[in-house]
Formats: C-alpha cells, sequence, structure tokens
C-alpha cells in the first residue's frame, strides 16, 4: 500500500509538471512600467498586462516585483520616471506606447524594453526591422496608417451624404507622417475632402476645433496617439455638441461617450505584451524576438450618444459592431 501511494504521487507530480498550466519562476523578477496616464484613472489595459503576466506563472508579492510609475498627462515627466527605473535595476522596461518608449530609450540601451502599442516603430526608429528589431527593444504595433484609411471608410459608409470631413491629428513623433498621408489617399478614393488640423499638445484643442469649425466640417476623424487619448471625453462631448458624427481609434473613446471607435483591441495588445516580457525574462534577447501585429480588432457604436445627437447608424454597421452601447 506504501508503495501504490507513492507511485500515485508520482504520477501526479508528473502530469501537473507537463500540464499546459505554466510553471512559477523560482526568480524574483522585477517589472517597471510607465504609464503616460493618470495613477488613480482605471485601466484595463494595464489589468489585462498584469493578468498575462499572472496566466505565465507570476504573481506580485511572490516572483514579480512591478514598480509602477505614472507622469500624470506630463509627458515631458518621461524621461525622469525612465532614468528612475533604470536607476532601480528593473529586470525589463514595459513602455506601451511611442512617447513611452522613447524616453525609455534614451534612458537605456541595454535594459529590455518592451512596447505594446506603437504606431510605427520601424519609422520611429525604435526598432531597425519588424523581423528584426536588434537592440533592446521589441514588442507589439497596432499598424495604424491602415487603420486610418478603415475608419475613414466606415464613417463614409455610416454617413454617406458627408462630404467634408475633419480629420484631428498630433505628430507626436516622425514616424506618424504616414498616417496623414493615408487619410489623404482614403479620403481622395472616397471622393471626399478632408481638412486636417493639428493639435500637438491638449491647450491646442480649443484652436484646433475653433479652426474645423471655420472649415464647415461636418463629420469628425480623429487619430490615435496618447495626447486625445487622456482628452477623450472632451473630444467626444465636443463633437457630439457640434453635431458631427466622429469616428475614434479604441473602445475607450466610444465608451468615453464618442460616436463610433475601430481599432486593435489595446487590452489584448497588453496582455499579449506580457509574453514578450516573459521570454526576456526567461533569456530571450529583445533584438531576436519579431514585433507582432493585432490580432483583434473591434467596432464599437454608442447608440446612447447616436440618440442623442439624433442621428442613425446604419444597420449594415450594427450587425458588424463588436459591441453597442445602449
Amino acid at each position: 500500500m506504501h508503495r501504490l501511494v507513492k507511485l500515485l504521487s508520482l504520477v501526479l507530480f508528473c502530469c501537473t509538471a507537463n500540464s499546459g498550466f505554466a510553471q512559477a519562476p523560482a526568480k524574483t523578477f522585477k517589472v517597471g512600467i510607465i504609464n503616460i496616464g493618470a495613477a488613480a484613472t482605471p485601466s484595463n489595459t494595464f489589468d489585462a498586462f498584469l493578468k498575462g503576466m499572472n496566466e505565465l506563472g507570476y504573481s506580485e508579492g511572490k516572483n514579480l516585483i512591478v514598480e509602477r510609475l505614472s507622469a500624470e498627462g506630463r509627458s515631458d515627466r518621461l524621461p525622469a520616471l525612465a532614468a528612475g527605473l533604470v536607476k532601480s535595476k528593473v529586470d525589463v522596461i514595459f513602455a506601451p506606447n511611442t512617447p513611452t518608449v522613447i524616453a525609455a530609450r534614451q534612458a537605456t540601451s541595454t535594459t529590455p524594453i518592451v512596447f505594446a502599442v506603437t504606431a510605427d516603430p520601424v519609422g520611429d526608429k525604435l526598432v531597425a526591422s519588424l523581423q528584426r528589431p536588434g537592440g533592446n527593444i521589441t514588442g507589439l504595433t497596432i499598424v495604424s496608417g491602415e487603420l486610418v484609411a478603415k475608419r475613414l471608410e466606415l464613417l463614409a459608409e455610416s454617413f454617406p451624404k458627408v462630404a467634408r470631413f475633419g480629420f484631428l491629428y498630433s505628430l507626436t513623433t516622425p514616424g506618424r507622417v504616414f498616417q496623414v498621408t493615408e487619410a489623404k489617399r482614403a479620403a481622395k478614393k472616397l471622393g471626399k475632402e478632408l481638412f486636417l488640423e493639428e493639435a500637438p499638445r491638449a491647450e491646442n484643442l480649443e484652436r484646433a476645433f475653433e479652426n474645423l469649425r471655420k472649415q464647415r466640417v461636418t463629420a469628425l476623424l480623429v487619430h490615435d496617439n496618447p495626447v486625445f487619448y487622456l482628452h477623450r471625453k472632451r473630444i467626444a462631448e465636443f463633437a457630439a455638441k457640434e453635431g458631427w458624427p466622429a469616428m475614434f481609434g479604441t473602445v475607450d473613446y466610444a465608451e468615453a461617450g464618442g460616436l463610433i471607435s475601430y481599432g486593435a483591441s489595446y487590452p489584448d495588445l497588453f496582455r499579449r505584451a506580457a509574453a514578450y516580457v516573459d521570454k526576456i525574462l526567461k533569456g530571450a534577447k529583445p533584438g531576436d524576438l519579431p514585433v507582432e501585429q493585432p490580432t483583434v480588432f473591434e467596432l464599437v457604436v454608442n447608440q446612447k450618444t447616436a440618440k442623442a445627437m439624433g442621428i442613425s447608424i446604419p444597420r449594415s454597421i450594427l450587425v458588424r459592431a463588436d459591441k453597442v452601447i445602449e
């Protein structure tokens, strides 16, 4: 009987060891996170990253230390935050978007850096190429050039009578220029007028809104960038007040009152970023890990906003929506 118990225990141990469950690393690792937004703001994206780490066997307080630093909406604070993480000797820096990656890159050329939602990592010179990043940086991109064109197409399909579209954008980094080019190309293909208005910083938004009014635009396309994301509710409210159907890049805009959003799922990208961190902690070199693209896209319609504006969303759009906010 004693031998039988030992045999069953051995079989159970072997089955568990070879199961699909992630085995918790024995060593304790330290991961630094840079957030351009406010620390107190709930974030399903960072929650998704930490969930991804948990799924891979990492648990705060056991084998993982997470040092979270927030710029509270102030991009000028990012360099100091990045330098602080390097000084504290984190094993990996998770810098999700382009401004945070640039700050981290300026702070170190050796500590591994992982990003999740960069628009053009090659154009912004974050990596040498998508297949062979080189250096100490890798992660995931949102292929935003193609998405800008798709958003304009969806907006035009939803409101075919609109001829004058405004494009509110911010070239916070050089690599974002191609998004403007793609928007122009898409507008020309659709036979629509596109009026460009740049707002590099939050204090430029009022002037940008006023200029769009003067151009007599009747619908608005809002470009992806951290500045607009932090002020998404304000931008959504402005568009609704003007009676402009507006298209945004992520579900967070629609949940903040934006009419329609279409883009890559940020929570999915943040969760997948955890796999990069895991591989690096296990010895992989960032420069050898190819940059990956989105696999999950979401079309979200805010019917509550549509009703408040007195406009109708075509059924052809509603039936394709992944989520409808009532």
